[in-house]
């Protein structure tokens, strides 16, 4: 049965090279491991590719991630196993979830894979590439022009005695 949290399928050397480019970013560049660092990263806007196992149990630990991923503009991907994860940035323990910060020498393996996998090509001065999104994404809003608050005069201060001669 497929997990709710898998969006689309990803094919065997999409997955190989994926891995591949979690191993570079790891050697010279930083990545988060586990759900909550992962969350935690997207959400201030750190993470510039995400990766999530798709055998994990229970899957509301994950669960949130593809959604707060299309909604931050940050490109996400799916491996078979926690285990293939972890081992892809040196943990000898599985892993669920996988966020790229600082993609080091990483960067043209994660610009392909995020290629293959939106179907689109990651433009080179863009950080950060669309995710493959199942709804359309709404317009934008415009900005307000902030108008500024009116200053209340400051009452005049009494006028101070000279001191008076001794």
């Amino acid at each position: 049965m497929a997990k709710s949290y898998v969006n689309f399928a990803v094919s065997g050397d999409v997955v190989a090279k994926t891995l591949e480019a979690l191993q570079l970013a790891k050697q010279s560049g930083t990545v988060r491991k586990g759900a909550n660092e992962v969350t935690k990263s997207v959400e201030r806007g750190l993470a510039s590719f995400v990766v999530l196992a798709e055998d994990v149990e229970p899957e509301e630990v994950v669960v949130h991630i593809p959604k707060l991923c299309e909604q931050k503009k940050v490109p996400y991907s799916y491996v078979p196993t926690k285990m293939d994860l972890g081992k892809s940035i040196g943990l000898t323990v599985p892993c669920a979830a996988i966020a790229v910060e600082k993609q080091g020498t990483a960067t043209n393996a994660i610009k392909d894979v995020v290629s293959k996998v939106t179907g689109k090509s990651a433009p080179a001065e863009q950080k950060h590439a669309a995710a493959p999104s199942a709804a359309p994404q709404a317009p934008k809003e415009e900005k307000k022009a902030a108008t500024p608050k009116p200053q209340k005069p400051k009452a005049p201060e009494a006028p101070k005695e000279a001191p008076k001669p001794a």
